[in-house]
């Protein structure tokens, strides 16, 4: 294998691949960046076997086509510290050269021919979403994922496909988010997918894209990518149960005072006591400290009398930080049980603080 490729556009495709090699034993294949050259294009991919990525750079000067690897990390810093200008890649022997100018550079490889094959999307089921509305609702759920609890199905999301809607589902059991998108599938059916492939969907996707899936992996096919992540296997819970059926009180409040108010408070305590009486909302600190900090908003309740509960602020924000316009509906039963917060087809579901 022998290519030339301006330095930029290598750069920016061996930094998108890095999340999905091995980082820690670079003595395994997976911490290698796949390499094949040909007819004018570059094939490159990553994977440490629970996630991956295939994608190509179109018009290269391939000069003699064949494959390679290479330390994915490795191949980068060396990149990122040439001019921005051609860089020459070829494949001798055991080793990737790196040349530019009066600069070379080498790199041991693996055989290619060992580099873990993608799961194939031939005779898959798919669903055809709108990216960007995809890719929105899973930001707004994010920050309600677990990140190390010992039931892996709360470390990812839920995609629960029914006959006319698809929810997308976050937990971490003291918060639940939800949002609701109207679909027609073929078929129904719950995958549950890791937070870390979460996270780099989000950064790889904007235009329309194709999901396949089969009992162990989902795999996203767009124009410029091939992205892979492997299931998480179990049983999420029933969120249906957490979303209360009757609210005894419903407040329309603005999105910009209410984040005013909150990260006022914030400066002292994450923990909030809200008291609303029937004119405005009053905000105070729960610290355990010398220290306290309060404020308030105008607004209309439907509070007869004083109503106190607790919160903690960064589930609020996280809320409000994800929605669309300058108004949501809060939703309140009793002082200790879970709160509702709404905004178009975004729910999110709160654990009170108990005080």
């Amino acid at each position: 294998m022998k290519i030339s490729i301006q330095k930029s556009i290598l750069e920016q495709t061996l930094s998108q691949m890095q999340p999905f090699l091995e980082k820690k034993d670079t003595s395994q294949i997976t911490s290698h960046i796949y390499l094949e050259a040909d007819d004018n294009t570059l094939t490159l991919k990553g994977t440490d076997y629970e996630i991956g990525l295939k994608t190509k750079i179109n018009d290269v000067n391939v000069i003699e086509k064949g494959k390679a690897t290479a330390n994915g990390k490795k191949l980068l810093d060396i990149v990122r510290i040439l001019k921005d200008n051609e860089i020459t890649l070829e494949q001798k022997d055991d080793h990737l050269f790196i040349k530019q100018g009066h600069s070379k550079f080498k790199l041991p490889i693996f055989d290619p021919e060992e580099y873990p094959t993608f799961p194939s999307t031939q005779n898959l089921p798919n669903i055809s979403l709108n990216s960007v509305e995809f890719i929105t609702s899973l930001k707004k759920i994010t920050p309600a994922i677990d990140t190390n609890n010992p039931k892996f199905e709360l470390n990812g999301a839920l995609i629960d496909i029914k006959e006319n809607l698809i929810n997308l589902v976050a937990t971490d059991t003291r918060r639940l988010a939800i949002v609701k998108l109207k679909n027609s599938p073929d078929t129904t059916l719950s995958l549950i997918i890791p937070r870390k492939a979460i996270l780099e969907i989000q950064k790889l996707f904007l235009e329309n894209i194709n999901l396949f899936y089969d009992e162990t992996n989902l795999i996203i096919k767009s124009d410029n990518y091939l992205f892979f992540t492997k299931l998480i296997n179990g049983k999420f819970p029933d969120y249906e149960r957490i979303i209360p059926n009757s609210l005894k009180y419903e407040l329309n409040l603005p999105k910009d005072k209410m984040v005013e108010a909150i990260k006022q408070i914030t400066t002292i305590s994450n923990e909030i006591k809200l008291t609303f009486l029937k004119d405005r909302i009053i905000f105070k600190s729960l610290s355990e400290e010398n220290i306290e900090a309060q404020t308030e908003i105008e607004v209309q309740t439907p509070f007869e009398e004083k109503f106190v509960m607790a919160v903690n602020s960064r589930f609020l924000l996280d809320f409000l930080n994800n929605i669309d316009g300058n108004n949501f509906i809060m939703g309140i039963n009793e002082s200790e049980l879970p709160f509702l917060l709404k905004n178009e087809n975004f729910i999110t579901i709160i654990m009170p603080i108990v005080i």
